[in-house]
């Protein structure tokens, strides 16, 4: 062996490495790669996350007609493989230091080292959990209302949740309902005084105390609720077009504890730049503290950030 080559053994090594296929990571893949850094973008489950499993997003800059939120998602991976992204699809289970780069372990036992690394892991939005809400995804139950509520003008949806998300949505879609109800499992809310005052004072908002959502019901799209009265145990049938449900997400930041301090909720604190306090860390999208949680945000956050790590990586290591 000569100086001038390098050892053979230990993990392979990359420039960019990205956690996550939402419009965050597909995004970032698009900028990186098309900077000429290599890079490998990780899935483990449907390329698109949440935007996968809604059937029209409105309000993507460019679409004036809408467009499918799983074709908006592949067409952001067949546009970033156009540039050289390498996607796998596996999920990542642990990230370390190695040095001054990060080490990237998979599922399968596969080992990558990068120069930098973009969390784009999304958020899970938490679930009911009941009969006929997984099934109705899409249509009808959603976790999304600035997305999907212009599809019922002029009909009656239900929202669960008692938090400022919960009402705050619930208020943005008496612009396109005929009336709303907001389900809450307490006799009071959670959310901030203002909004409160907002919701209770809405003509088209009416609270149900005291109850909870048992199941969804519908042949194809939601067409009614089976509500249970938490106090009385009785059960009654409510007639819907939709059921919002906002009691909260998870962030899949799972991979950031003990690399980069969280906040209460499990969203990491990052810069302008999308740095996480670790150099050659970032996280965006769902991940980070003070998300708006919408697409377009989300890809704006997935440019920064690879705007960013190529700089990051032309400022150590090249």
């Amino acid at each position: 062996m000569t100086e001038r080559e390098e050892p053979a053994a230990g993990p392979e090594a990359i420039d960019i490495a990205i956690i996550g296929g939402g419009p965050m990571g597909l995004t970032a893949g698009i900028y990186a790669a098309r900077a000429r850094r290599r890079v490998v973008l990780w899935e483990g489950g449907v390329l698109g996350g949440q935007i996968a499993t809604t059937s029209i997003v409105e309000n993507y800059p460019g679409f004036p007609e809408g467009v499918d939120g799983f074709e908006l998602a592949q067409s952001m991976h067949r546009q970033a493989e156009r540039f050289g992204l390498e996607t796998r699809y596996e999920r990542v289970t642990a990230l370390e230091r190695d040095g001054r780069q990060w080490l990237i372990t998979t599922e399968s036992g596969e080992r990558r080292r990068a120069k930098a690394v973009i969390v784009s892991a999304g958020a899970e939005p938490n679930k009911l959990g009941i009969p006929g809400e997984r099934e109705l995804t899409g249509k009808g139950v959603s976790y999304c209302a600035t997305c999907d509520a212009a599809f019922f003008k002029d009909e009656v949806v239900a929202f669960v949740g008692g938090g400022d998300a919960a009402l705050d949505e619930a208020l943005f879609t008496t612009r396109f309902a005929s009336k709303v109800y907001v389900i809450h499992r307490r006799d009071a809310l959670r959310a901030s005084k203002v909004l409160q005052e907002r919701a209770l004072e809405h003509e088209r908002i009416e609270f149900v105390w005291s109850t909870v959502v048992e199941e969804v019901r519908g042949e194809g799209r939601v067409q009614s609720l089976l509500l249970r009265d938490v106090h009385r145990g009785e059960t009654r049938e409510l007639e819907a077009a939709a059921l919002f449900i906002f009691i909260g997400q998870t962030p899949n930041s799972g991979l950031l504890e003990g690399l980069v301090a969280l906040d209460a909720g499990g969203h990491a604190p990052v810069n302008h730049w999308m740095e996480t306090s670790q150099p050659g860390l970032f996280a965006g999208g769902d991940v980070r503290a003070d998300s708006s949680k919408q697409v377009v945000s989300s890809a704006g956050d997935g440019a920064t950030a690879a705007i960013r790590a190529d700089q990051y990586i032309g400022e150590h290591f090249d």
